[in-house]
């Protein structure tokens, strides 16, 4: 038998979401078109690209959670795409 059929296959989800980042006067307020409703921010400009990749990523967390079971071998990256 082939050795490559018994490898386990690693499967990869990405999801990509345009983020908005507005000047608010005391950093950055992130919106996502996309996902009505998250919001977030930061201090200065790196600081509000991480948080919007954490608040994208609890969000997909917890739709996912509610999806069917999945394999164990998959798992999801995240990217943000800033628009500036």
């Amino acid at each position: 038998m082939n050795h490559m059929n018994h490898m386990k296959q690693k499967r990869e989800k990405v999801f990509e979401y345009e983020a908005i980042f507005s000047p608010n006067g005391s950093g950055y307020t992130v919106t996502i078109p996309k996902l009505p409703g998250l919001v977030t921010e930061g201090k200065n400009l790196s600081e509000a690209k991480m948080m919007a990749r954490d608040a994208i990523r609890c969000h997909l967390e917890a739709i996912l959670k509610d999806a069917p079971a999945r394999s164990s071998s998959s798992f999801h990256r995240i990217r943000v795409l800033a628009m500036a």
